[in-house]
C-alpha cells in the first residue's frame, strides 16, 4: 500500500481511532499491518477485497436484514480489514465479561428462584413482574451445576477515553459467533503470515470446548432428571440446534454452526415431549435429546405453557423443569436483556460477587423510577430513548433530534407509561479503518462495535479469543445494528504466545463406539433431501431441453427442422417452457401423459392442441424461461433447488454451497432477456453445475439413509421425465431424425461409440429403455430406485417395490424387433403406467415416512 494511501485516512476529529494515536502516529499493534500493507503492489488490497466478496457468495454466507428489500438474499457483508487488539487490553475485556457472565447467572438463579435481590430492594419488582420475559412456570427451575446461562454475549463500544464500555447483555438466544467462525476462515487466507507475525489467537478451540462442556450437562440430563436414563460409557448425548426455520435473520449462522459442531438442526416439528421426556422424531424412531441449544425466542419455546407459537415444542417447559433436558439458554433467560438492569448491576456485583464491576456499562436510567424520570425529562437533549424490554417495538429515538410538538410527545409517552423506557448517555463509537472498493479505493473511518462471546464449562466461564467487530454502514451512523444492514469485520486478538486450548477430559473413541449410519436423521431433513433430488433432476432436465429447442431455433431453418421439431415444441409446451394457451390451432392435437408432480397428483391422459408460434414468439418465450424466475422454467427450477437447499445448509459442505451458489447467481439484471449466445452459456454453465452436484452426491456423501433418499428423489425425477419425453417421441413420424432425443437423454456419445451410424428407433430405444448401464435409461431408474427401497426396507419397512417391480419386468420383456419401433401402442402404455407407478410410489414414500404418527413409528420399529 502506498504511503498516499495512509495520507487519505482521515481519523475521527473526536473520539477514539482504534488504528491511530491522537498524534495521528500508528498504535504498536498497527504497524506490523501498516508495514506489510506499505510494501505490497498497489493492487493487491483490491485483489484481497475481490476474493473476500467472491468467497462469501460462493458460501453462501447471508444474514437477513430488515432494511433491505431482498433482505432474504443479501449476502453478509465482511470489509477485508480485521480489527486488531493486543493481548494486554484482551486480557482486561476478557475478565471482565466472565466476571459479567457470573453475575447475570447468579441474577437469573435468584430471579427463578429465592427472589433474594427483589426481598432486598436490589431490583425493583416491577422490572421484573413487570417484564413480558419473566416466564412463571419457570420459577423453581433447578439448573445442572446452577448455570441457566450457559452462552452469553455482550456489546461493547469504546469510549474516547480509550476506556471500553458495555451497551448491551445478550442473553436469551445469542448471535454472532458462527458469523465470526466464518470471518476467520475467509479473512485467514488473504493474511496468512500476518496471522503468525501477531500471534491471532485461534478460535476454534473456544468451540470444541463449548461442545465439550454440552456433552457433560448432556450427560448429568440423562442421569439426574426424573426419568433417568444414564448413557453408557460409550454413547454420545444428543445434542440439537432448534432454529426457528429458513426465513430467521441468522438462519445461515444457525446451520454453519450445528454443521461445525456436527449436531442436528430441528425445528419444533422434529421434536415431541412424552412423559416429560423430549424426543426427537427420527426415521428409526423417537430417539430422547438431551441437551437443545435454541435460537427461537423465550415465549415462542412451547406453546403449552408459554405463548402459543408453531415455532416451540409442547411440553418443553415441563421436561426442563423435570431436569430432563437442558435448554441453553435457561427459558426465561430474555429477562436480562432488559436495558433497564444495567443501572442496578454495580450494586448486584457488590452483594452478589462481593467486587466492583471490571467494566461500566453505558450511563442508563430506567424510567420506571421517580427520580430517574424527571432526571431523563430534564437533560432529554443529550440522551438517547429506548424501550425497556425486547418484547416492546425495538424503536430509538434521540433526544436532540426532537423539537416543539415532538418533544413534548415523547416526554408524555414517557409520564404514561414509564416503565417501558430507558434512557442512555449518546454513545460515541470509535473509528477503525475499513477498506472501501470503487471509485477513489482507499482506507476509510467507520465505528465499530464489538461483541464478545462466553461459553459456560463445569470449571467456569471461557471467553473466544476474538469476536464479531460490527462496522457503521456510513461515516456518521449513531446506531450500529445488523439487522439494519450494518457490515462486519474479523477480530484479531493477539497472544504473548501459542497456547494449548484446555478440554475436558474424555474417554477415547474405541472400536466399539464406530459407527456406520446417522440414526438421528428426522422425517423432515429426509424428506427434504428427497426434493432437493428430484429439483435438481427437474433443473438438470429443464435445461437439457431449453438447449435443444434453442438449438433448432438458432442453428436449423424452419423449413428444414424436419418431423422431430413439433415433437420438441409439444414437450416445451407440455414442460410450460411455453405458453401453450395462446394459439392453438383447431384440429392439431396430441395425445400425451399428464406430467405428474410426485406429491399425490393424479396421472391423466388429455388431449392438447399444439400451438404453432412464429420464431420470435418461440424465441421471447423460451429465453425468458432461461432466466426469469417469474415464469416456468430453468430459474424458477434452480430458486426452488437453492431454497430447499437453504433448509438443508448443515447437510452439505463448503463445496456443495459453492457449486450451488455460482449456479443461483443471476445470470442477467433483473427483466432483462439474454442473447441467444449468453442463453446458451448459461444453459452450458447449467448442466456443468448440475453435474458436479450430481458427482458430489455420487462421490461426497456416505451411502446413509439421507443419500437413499435423495438417489430416489432423482431417479423419480428422471424416471417421470424420461417416460413423458419417449412416450411423446413415440408418435413422431418414422423418418424423423432421433438426435435430438439423444441429446435431450446425454446418451448421444454413447450411441455414436456402440453404432457408428445414424440414430434408428431400435438401438435408440433400447439405450433409452431397456440398457441397464446407461445412466438414462428406464431401466436404469427402476433398478436405482427399487435398490435404494430394499435397503431401506431392511431397517424401516417395506415401502412400494410393488409398484415397480412388475413394470420392471415388463422392461425386460420387452422384445427388440417386435416391440421397439416408433408408434408403439403397448409401449406407450407402458411408459403411461410407469408415470401413473411413479407418482403413486412418491405418495406412497410421503405418507409412511414423512407423515409422522406414533402407529407408524412404533410398527416400524417392531
Amino acid at each position: 500500500m502506498s504511503n498516499n494511501l495512509l495520507e487519505s485516512y482521515l481519523a475521527a476529529p473526536a473520539g477514539f481511532d482504534e488504528m491511530l494515536d491522537a498524534a495521528g502516529v500508528p498504535r504498536a499493534h498497527w504497524r506490523a499491518m501498516l508495514d506489510s500493507l506499505e510494501h505490497e503492489p498497489p493492487d493487491m488490497m483490491r485483489q484481497r477485497h475481490e476474493m473476500v466478496q467472491r468467497q462469501v457468495r460462493e458460501n453462501g454466507v447471508t444474514y437477513n436484514v430488515r432494511a433491505d428489500a431482498d433482505g432474504m438474499q443479501r449476502p453478509w457483508d465482511l470489509n477485508v480489514l480485521p480489527l486488531i487488539l493486543p493481548h494486554e487490553e484482551w486480557s482486561g475485556i476478557e475478565a471482565a465479561v466472565i466476571q459479567r457472565a457470573r453475575l447475570l447467572n447468579k441474577i437469573l438463579g435468584d430471579v427463578y428462584g429465592p427472589q433474594d435481590m427483589l426481598r432486598e430492594g436490589l431490583l425493583p419488582p416491577a422490572l421484573v413482574h413487570g417484564h413480558a420475559g419473566f416466564l412463571r412456570p419457570c420459577h423453581g427451575m433447578s439448573h445442572h451445576d446452577d448455570i441457566a446461562l450457559h452462552f452469553y454475549a455482550v456489546d461493547l463500544a469504546r469510549a474516547p477515553d480509550g476506556r471500553w464500555w458495555v451497551l448491551a447483555d445478550r442473553t436469551q438466544a445469542p448471535s454472532g459467533a458462527g458469523y465470526a467462525l466464518e470471518n476467520r476462515a475467509i479473512i485467514s487466507p488473504t493474511f496468512p503470515d500476518l496471522l503468525r507475525e501477531l500471534k491471532v489467537q485461534p478460535l476454534a478451540g473456544f468451540f470444541r470446548t463449548m461442545h465439550d462442556s454440552l456433552v457433560h450437562w448432556g450427560r448429568l440430563s440423562a442421569a439426574k432428571g426424573d426419568s433417568p436414563a444414564p448413557l453408557r460409557e460409550s454413547e454420545m448425548p444428543l445434542i440439537v440446534l432448534l432454529t426457528p426455520g429458513p426465513r430467521t435473520e441468522s438462519y445461515y449462522e444457525q446451520a454453519y454452526l450445528a454443521r461445525h459442531l456436527g449436531l442436528p438442526l430441528v425445528e419444533g416439528s422434529d421434536l415431541t415431549v412424552r412423559d416429560g421426556v423430549v424426543y426427537l422424531k427420527t426415521l428409526a424412531g423417537l430417539h430422547r435429546v438431551h441437551v437443545i441449544i435454541r435460537r427461537v425466542d423465550d415465549e415462542s419455546c412451547d406453546p403449552l405453557e408459554l405463548r402459543s407459537s408453531m415455532l416451540g415444542v409442547a411440553g418443553l417447559t415441563q421436561a426442563a423443569r423435570r431436569g430432563n433436558v437442558l435448554v441453553s439458554n435457561s427459558l426465561g433467560s430474555s429477562l436480562l436483556e432488559s436495558g433497564a438492569l444495567l443501572g442496578f448491576l454495580p450494586a448486584l456485583s457488590r452483594r452478589l460477587l462481593g467486587e466492583p464491576l471490571k467494566m461500566p456499562s453505558v450511563a442508563t436510567w430506567w424510567c420506571g423510577e421517580p427520580a430517574a424520570l424527571e432526571a431523563v425529562i430534564g437533560k432529554l437533549d443529550r440522551l438517547v430513548i429506548k424501550p425497556s424490554f425486547s418484547q416492546l417495538p425495538p424503536t430509538t429515538v434521540f433526544g436532540q433530534d426532537l423539537t416543539g410538538d415532538a418533544r413534548e410527545a415523547l416526554i408524555a409517552k414517557l409520564r404514561a407509561n414509564p416503565n417501558n423506557y430507558i434512557a442512555q448517555e449518546v454513545v460515541q463509537f470509535s473509528r477503525a479503518p475499513v477498506w472501501k472498493a470503487g471509485t477513489g479505493p482507499g482506507l476509510q473511518p467507520r465505528a465499530i462495535g464489538l461483541r464478545v462471546f462466553a461459553c459456560a464449562t463445569p470449571n467456569g466461564y471461557v471467553v473466544m479469543p476474538g469476536g464479531l467487530t460490527r462496522v457503521a454502514t456510513g461515516p456518521d451512523a449513531r446506531v450500529l445494528t445488523m439487522k439494519m444492514g450494518g457490515a462486519s469485520k474479523d477480530t484479531w486478538v493477539q497472544a504473548r504466545a501459542r497456547v494449548a486450548v484446555p478440554r475436558l477430559q474424555q474417554r477415547s473413541i474405541t472400536g466399539a463406539d464406530l459407527v456406520r449410519e446417522d440414526s438421528n436423521l428426522s422425517s423432515r431433513v429426509a424428506e427434504n433431501l428427497l426434493w432437493f433430488g428430484r429439483y435438481a433432476e427437474r433443473c438438470d432436465n429443464i435445461a437439457r431441453l431449453l438447449r435443444v429447442a434453442l438449438n433448432f431455433l438458432f442453428n436449423v431453418r424452419f423449413d428444414q427442422r424436419g418431423a422431430e421439431w413439433p415433437t420438441v415444441e409439444a414437450l416445451c409446451i407440455w414442460f410450460q417452457l411455453i405458453d401453450g394457451e395462446k394459439r392453438p390451432v383447431a384440429g392439431q392435437a396430441v395425445q400425451m401423459q399428464s406430467q405428474t408432480s410426485g406429491q399425490g397428483a393424479q396421472s391423466q391422459s388429455q388431449s392438447q392442441a399444439v400451438a404453432i408460434f412464429t420464431d420470435a414468439e418461440l424465441e421471447s418465450a423460451l429465453l425468458l424461461a432461461v432466466v426469469s424466475p417469474n415464469v416456468p422454467g430453468l430459474a424458477r427450477q434452480q430458486q426452488q433447488l437453492v431454497r430447499l437447499a437453504g433448509q438443508l445448509h448443515e447437510r452439505f459442505s463448503i463445496d456443495n454451497w459453492r457449486a450451488l451458489n455460482r449456479m443461483a447467481q443471476p445470470a442477467t439484471p433483473p427483466g432483462e432477456r439474454p442473447s441467444q449466445s449468453e442463453a446458451m452459456t448459461i444453459l452450458d454453465d447449467a448442466a456443468s453445475a448440475l453435474m458436479t452436484l450430481a458427482g458430489f452426491a455420487l462421490d461426497g456423501m456416505t451411502r446413509d439413509l439421507g443419500w437413499r433418499f435423495m438417489s430416489i428423489g432423482r431417479r423419480l425425477e428422471r424416471l417421470q421425465f424420461q417416460s413423458v419425453v419417449l412416450q411423446r417421441a413415440l408418435a413422431m413420424d418414422e423418418n424423423g431424425n432421433l438426435e435430438w432425443l439423444l441429446e435431450l437423454s446425454d446418451s448421444i456419445i454413447t450411441y455414436r461409440s456402440r453404432y457408428r451410424a445414424q440414430p434408428e428407433w431400435l438401438p435408440v430405444l433400447d439405450l433409452l429403455l431397456r440398457d441397464g448401464t446407461n445412466p438414462r435409461s428406464i431401466l436404469f431408474q427402476m433398478d436405482g430406485i427399487l435398490g435404494a427401497l430394499r435397503k431401506i426396507a431392511l431397517t424401516h419397512g417395506a415401502c412400494g417395490v410393488e409398484l415397480l417391480a412388475p413394470l420392471r419386468e415388463e422392461v425386460l420383456a420387452l422384445e427388440p424387433d417386435a416391440d421397439l419401433n416408433y408408434a408403439n401402442a403397448h409401449l406407450s402404455d407402458l411408459l403411461s403406467r410407469i408415470q401413473l407407478a411413479s407418482a403413486a410410489l412418491s405418495e406412497q414414500i410421503s405418507v409412511q415416512f414423512f407423515s409422522y404418527t406414533d402407529g407408524q413409528q412404533r410398527s416400524r420399529r417392531s
